[in-house]
């Protein structure tokens, strides 16, 4: 399990981070709010812990920011605003929960893993799309408008990760650890080997092209 730490307080953020790592987390973190806008637009997390007070861009401003962008990581918002009206304004941006300080690492390590349980039971799903490009998960099949096309175990397992995040660029690095499951090697171009197979079977001979190459960063699956 992966979360996002965005917290500007240097002695917070190591508290939460070394219980975390303790509690077997993989854990990302950031000082600042633009930051870790970028983290969540562009990461995949399987939670994160947002600070209010941040600089660059305020915690709020984050959240409601990557909910308009369709993104529905679990946000946990930590603050020292005890008011109800604070919290309300929370969870109106987009918020999944709210924890005020100071706080016990173990509530909120509790809270973290109440929001991914309840994440990922709501994720169960069996049908991929975008576009006019459907996935269906039981049957293993994936068809383009009214053409079926035939894609190979790996080549399966990248356009299901690009279609689970779509919208959101992945890069590389990030495609070798989750699809691979192995660290990235700067000079494999097994990545690269396998998208261009996959764009020739899923953009080759149609008008409209979903899988793009946004230099430098990676690799992302869009209607337009």
């Amino acid at each position: 399990m992966k979360v996002l730490i965005i917290e500007d307080d240097s002695s917070i953020a190591s508290f939460i981070i070394k219980g975390l790592k303790e509690s077997g987390f993989t854990v990302d973190s950031t000082a600042d709010g633009e930051d870790g806008y970028m983290k969540l637009l562009t990461g995949v997390y399987d939670a994160a812990v947002v600070d209010i007070m941040l600089p660059g861009m305020d915690g709020l401003t984050v959240i409601e920011n990557i909910r308009a962008k369709k993104i529905n990581t679990p946000i946990i918002i930590l603050s020292a605003k005890r008011e109800v009206d604070d919290r309300i304004i929370g969870f109106q941006k987009g918020g999944d929960d709210y924890l005020t300080k100071p706080f016990s690492f173990s509530e909120l390590l509790v809270r973290i893993q109440s929001l991914i349980r309840r994440s990922q039971k709501a994720e169960i799903i069996t049908n991929l799309e975008c576009s006019d490009l459907t996935m269906d998960l039981i049957s293993h099949s994936v068809i383009r408008g009214s053409t079926t096309i035939e894609l190979q175990p790996k080549e399966f397992s990248v356009l299901e990760y690009l279609l689970r995040n779509k919208g959101r660029v992945i890069s590389k690095t990030l495609m070798m650890e989750t699809v691979w499951d192995y660290n990235f090697d700067p000079q494999t171009n097994i990545v690269d080997v396998v998208i261009s197979r996959l764009r020739s079977k899923i953009d080759k001979d149609f008008n409209t092209k979903l899988l793009h190459t946004v230099r430098g960063v990676g690799y992302v699956l869009k209607e337009n």
